[in-house]
């Protein structure tokens, strides 16, 4: 079918957004300044499916500006999803998440934050991920949780009925999306 390069259009069911946030695309967390001027850095992160956690080193910036002002915001996307057993993609997927970010713990070795960081390690730099941290294990890290309070979702090459205006003498949102 023509149609076939669009993918899937629609949200991510549960399922989906698992496997997608489990791969190893970067998260876009924004957080504010003190000023309020927002402030949006690319990070690891964990998905456990309810929370996302992330680690920064103890002289991050925004780790500091999330314990002045939890609000943040968080983006995951990707061109193209790896194909999963089955050889399915799930077509430009994406993520944002809205929610208050907690401080789990304020710099410190040895602490919770090192088990997540050795699972985000092998995620993102496979089976000797954990050698990237032996080197720097004994740098203070800060642990940082954020359970969305939002999540929106969406997958396919194509517009949300909701954006597409009719009647601007141009196609149809059924002839544009193929229906």
């Amino acid at each position: 079918m023509a149609e076939d390069f669009r993918g899937k259009l629609g949200g991510l069911d549960d399922e989906e957004l698992g496997r997608f946030l489990g791969h190893d695309a970067l998260a876009r967390l924004a957080c504010l300044k003190p000023d309020g001027a927002p402030y949006v850095v690319p990070v690891w992160y964990q998905w456990d499916g309810e929370a996302m956690w992330f680690v920064g080193r103890e002289r991050s910036a925004w780790c500091k500006y999330i314990q002045n002002d939890g609000r943040v915001s968080v983006v995951v996307d990707s061109e193209h999803s790896p194909p999963d057993e089955s050889g399915q993609r799930t077509e430009i997927p994406k993520v944002m998440m809205e929610g208050i970010a907690e401080i789990v713990e304020e710099p410190n070795v040895g602490g919770k934050w090192v088990e997540v960081a050795k699972e985000m390690s092998y995620r993102y730099l496979g089976p000797n991920g954990p050698e990237y941290l032996t080197g720097t294990i004994s740098q203070p890290r800060w642990l940082i949780k954020m359970t969305p309070s939002n999540v929106r979702t969406w997958q396919g090459l194509g517009w949300a009925r909701r954006y597409w205006v009719e009647g601007t003498g141009g196609a149809t949102f059924e002839e544009a999306h193929g229906g």
